[in-house]
C-alpha cells in the first residue's frame, strides 16, 4: 500500500495505528485473566498459557548476513518470540510464533509502559522499528519500553510465501480489454497457487486474528494496557485493537488513517484524485530542473512526457535496463511505477522518482538505459518476486474482506474511471487475486464504540486519504485529529521533520493528554 518493496513499507510500506498511565506492575498484569474480546470470540479459556508465557529475550541476530539484527544487537534491542494459536477458536491446537523486539525505557523512574508499533503494509514488519522510534519520541521515548513485531506470517514469524512470480498484485488494467483478460488469468493464477502451497493457515490470517495476537503480546510483557503506534494500514489494525479489546489500550496514535469502509479488496480506490494532484505537484518540481531529468520546461510537459510513456509502454513493452537487471515493463506495471514514486513530496524523494522517470522516459525513445541500484532492487521484487517473500498482503486483505467475483464488474468499473482518471483509474479499479479467494472467515470490524486516539493526517495523503482520516475522526468523537496542510505525502510523526507535527505527538505520548480540540500544522518550507 505504501512502497514497491515490504523491506521498505512504513506503509508506512501499505502496510495501512494506530488513552491513563499504564500499571506496570506484572503481578497485577499477570493475575488478570484475559478477557474476551467484545465481538464474541473467546480470548479466556484455553488462552492463559499463551497470555502467561515467559518470553525467552536474547539476541536479535540470526546469522551471518543478518545486517539488521546486529544492528538491533547494537541498539541495545533484545528479540523473542511470541507463541500464538494459529486458530484462536481451537487453542489447544497448531501454534505458530510472532517475532517480537524490545528496547526497553532508560528513565525507569518515570516509566510510562510499553508501546507497540505497527508500520503498515499490510505486511510490514516493524521488529527493526524500536530504535528509529525512540530517536522519533526524543525524551519521552526514554519512558517507555518500545516494542516491535512483526504480524503473522510476516518477516521473522512463522513465515508465508506464495512463491509468486510478481511480488506486487496492484497492476493496472492497461489500454483495453485484451489487457484486462490478461489480470483476470494473472490474478486467478496466484490466489490458485497460494491456495495450493498454502491452505491450511490462509483462513487464519487476518487483521482481527493480528489484533488478537497484539493482545498476548500485551499480556505476555505483563501489562494491563498497552500504547501503540500504527502507521497506515497499521491505524485500521490500531482501530481493530480498540473495538476488540476496549480497555486495554492506553495512548493510540494513528498516522495516515484509514477508516475501516475504505478498507477493502481493492484498497487503492477512490484516491485517483490525490494521487494525480500529487503526481502534478512533482511535475511542476521537475519542470523547474529540466537540465537534470531533462522531461520538460513546464509542468504540463513532464505530464506530457509520463503520458508518452504509458502511451508507448501500450503499444510494447519498453526495455529498462541491462543484463540481469533488464525488465520488460507494459502499460500494467508503468502506472504501478509511477504511483508507487508520488506518495513523498520531500525534495529526496522526488529526486529519486525524477531518475526513475528520466529512465523510463529514454526508454519510451528506444533508448538504452541503466537503472539507479534502488529502483533496479525495487523492480525485482515487484516484477519478479525476488528478494522477499511474497503473497502475505493480499493474503491479509482477502482474509478480512470480501471482493465482488464477477470480472465484468471490475471491467465496467475500470471504463467508466478511466474517463476520469485515465492513468490512475485502470489501476486502482482493476481486478485482483482476492476475486478468487475463499471468503473470509469472519466479518470485517467496524466502529461501535467510541476510543480515545490521536489521528494524524496529511491533506495530500495520496495513499490514505484526508477524507478517510475526517471520517475515523467521526466515527471517535473522543479522539483528536492532528492535520498537517500543503503535504503530497504518507506517514509524518518521526519520518516527515515536521517540528509541529512531532511535537505535538510526543506530547500526547508523555501525558496521555489528548489536545483540546483538532490541532492543525503547516508544512514547512526550506
Amino acid at each position: 500500500m505504501t512502497t514497491l518493496s515490504p523491506a521498505a513499507c512504513r506503509a508506512t510500506a501499505v502496510g495501512l495505528a494506530l488513552a491513563a498511565c499504564l500499571t506496570t506492575s506484572p503481578a497485577l498484569a499477570t493475575a488478570e485473566a484475559p478477557a474476551k474480546d467484545v465481538a464474541g470470540a473467546g480470548v479466556g479459556a484455553g488462552l492463559d498459557r499463551y497470555y502467561r508465557q515467559p518470553l525467552d529475550w536474547g539476541s536479535c541476530d540470526k546469522g551471518p548476513n543478518d545486517t539488521m539484527g546486529r544492528d538491533l544487537d547494537k541498539a541495545g534491542v533484545r528479540c523473542a518470540d511470541v507463541t500464538v494459536p494459529l486458530d484462536y477458536a481451537d487453542p489447544q491446537g497448531r501454534t505458530i510464533t510472532v517475532a517480537i523486539s524490545r528496547l526497553k525505557a532508560t528513565d525507569t523512574r518515570h516509566r510510562i509502559g510499553s508501546i507497540l508499533l505497527n508500520n503498515g503494509g499490510p505486511g510490514g514488519g516493524a521488529v527493526g522499528s524500536p530504535p528509529e522510534r525512540r530517536k522519533a519520541m526524543k525524551g519521552v521515548g526514554a519512558r517507555y519500553d518500545i516494542v516491535g513485531f512483526d504480524p503473522r506470517f510476516v518477516g521473522r514469524s512463522t513465515p508465508l510465501n506464495c512463491g509468486w512470480p510478481v511480488g506486487m498484485t496492484w497492476l493496472s488494467a492497461g489500454a483495453g480489454r485484451a489487457g484486462f483478460e490478461r489480470q483476470v488469468a494473472l490474478q486467478k493464477s496466484l490466489a490458485d497457487k497460494c491456495r495450493a502451497t498454502d491452505a491450511s493457515v490462509l483462513p487464519h490470517i487476518s487483521t482481527r486474528n493480528t489484533a488478537r495476537d497484539m493482545d498476548v503480546i500485551r499480556g505476555a510483557l505483563g501489562e494491563r494496557k498497552i500504547s501503540y503506534l500504527g502507521y497506515s494500514y497499521g491505524t485500521y489494525l490500531g482501530t481493530v485493537y480498540t473495538q476488540m479489546f476496549p480497555g486495554r489500550y492506553d495512548r493510540v496514535v494513528l498516522d495516515g488513517a484509514l477508516a475501516p469502509a475504505d478498507y477493502r479488496a481493492r484498497l487503492l480506490k477512490g484516491t485517483e484524485p490525490e494521487n494525480e494532484k500529487a503526481l502534478s505537484d512533482w511535475a511542476g518540481w521537475a519542470a523547474e530542473r529540466h537540465a537534470t531529468y531533462g522531461l520538460g520546461r513546464t509542468r504540463a510537459e513532464v505530464l506530457a512526457t509520463v503520458d508518452r510513456v504509458v502511451a508507448a509502454s501500450a503499444r510494447g513493452p519498453l526495455t529498462i535496463g541491462a543484463g540481469a537487471d533488464a525488465f520488460r515493463i507494459d502499460d500494467s506495471q508503468v502506472p504501478l511505477l509511477l504511483f508507487s514514486g508520488i506518495a513523498d513530496d520531500t525534495d529526496p524523494a522526488r529526486a529519486s522518482f525524477g531518475e526513475q522517470v528520466s529512465v523510463l522516459a529514454k526508454a519510451a525513445e528506444g533508448t538504452p538505459t541503466t537503472l539507479p541500484p534502488e529502483f533496479a532492487a525495487a523492480l525485482r521484487y515487484a516484477l519478479r518476486g525476488e528478494g522477499e517473500p511474497t503473497g502475505v498482503q493480499s493474503a491479509i486483505i482477502c482474509g478480512d474482506v470480501a471482493a465482488p467475483r464477477d470480472p465484468e464488474l471490475y471491467w465496467r468499473d475500470i471504463e467508466r474511471d478511466r474517463a476520469a482518471h485515465p492513468l490512475f483509474g485502470p489501476l486502482t479499479g482493476n481486478i485482483g487475486p482476492c476475486a478468487f479467494w475463499d471468503r473470509p472467515r469472519e466479518e470485517p470490524t467496524g466502529v461501535r464504540r467510541d476510543a480515545k486516539a490521536l489521528i494524524v493526517a496529511a491533506t495530500g495523503d495520496p495513499r490514505t486519504t484526508y477524507k478517510s482520516s475526517v471520517e475515523l475522526r467521526r466515527l471517535l468523537p473522543s479522539s483528536r485529529l492532528l492535520t498537517l496542510e500543503g503535504a503530497n505525502r504518507h506517514a509524518l510523526f518521526g519520518e516527515y521533520g515536521n517540528t509541529c507535527v512531532d511535537e505535538q505527538v510526543n506530547a500526547y505520548l508523555a501525558t496521555g493528554r489528548l489536545p483540546a480540540s483538532d490541532r492543525t500544522c503547516v508544512k514547512q518550507t526550506g
